[in-house]
């Protein structure tokens, strides 16, 4: 059972909430919200960009990110410095892949569980610098993890393809729990099987 509070927001996500993230996204952001709300509710998972071979993003996660940057969200990386005794340091972040109005969310689909860590760690300095007031991490839950794994060969993977070191829920929610984003509220929204469209028959063949 997760540690995190799980709230019923979109049909075919699992949602979970830290730190009252829900509450400051819905009623302190309500253009970042609609637009979140808009974007998953109306994502599929399609047979097609699962079986995708290649590319340093996959598919998926480049589908949900350019619904994004219609509605005005930008990849941002913003510049950071440390001053100790007037002795500047710089401290930039890692692009955050899309932000608007101080929300900043992240899409982790089949990358390793390590840059969930970045993620936290760019929350909590984005938050910490009053720049960010809450992150999103839009990933896979657990349940969808294992169907895929079970799937594989359906989809022309192998088993390292959704190895149990690739990113899922059970991969963040001890990150969170544990401190990663500092106090930055943290909402997540995991995709689970329901959202599968088989797509074969709209393929054309060769």
């Amino acid at each position: 059972m997760s540690r995190l509070p799980k709230i019923d927001l979109i049909a075919g996500w699992d949602c979970y909430d830290w730190r009252n993230a829900r509450t400051i996204l819905q009623f302190g952001h309500a253009d970042e919200w609609r637009d979140i709300i808009e974007v998953l509710t109306s994502a599929r998972l399609p047979h097609s960009a699962i079986s995708a071979k290649g590319g340093s993003k996959t598919e998926t996660a480049t589908a949900i990110d350019s619904e994004f940057y219609k509605r005005g969200w930008i990849e941002k990386k913003f510049e950071t410095k440390i001053v100790v005794d007037e002795i500047e340091s710089e401290s930039p972040t890692h692009k955050v892949d899309c932000f608007k109005g101080k929300i900043a969310l992240e899409v982790e689909w089949n990358n390793k569980d390590p840059f969930y860590d970045r993620d936290l760690n760019n929350f909590r300095l984005l938050y910490d610098l009053r720049v960010a007031d809450v992150g999103v991490v839009v990933t896979r839950s657990t349940e969808l993890q294992q169907w895929l794994h079970r799937r594989r060969v359906e989809f022309g993977r192998d088993a390292s393809t959704f190895g149990g070191s690739t990113t899922h829920y059970d991969k963040l929610e001890p990150r969170i729990v544990g401190g990663g984003a500092g106090g930055c509220p943290v909402l997540v929204f995991a995709m689970t099987p329901a959202i599968y469209l088989d797509d074969r028959d709209l393929i054309p063949s060769d």
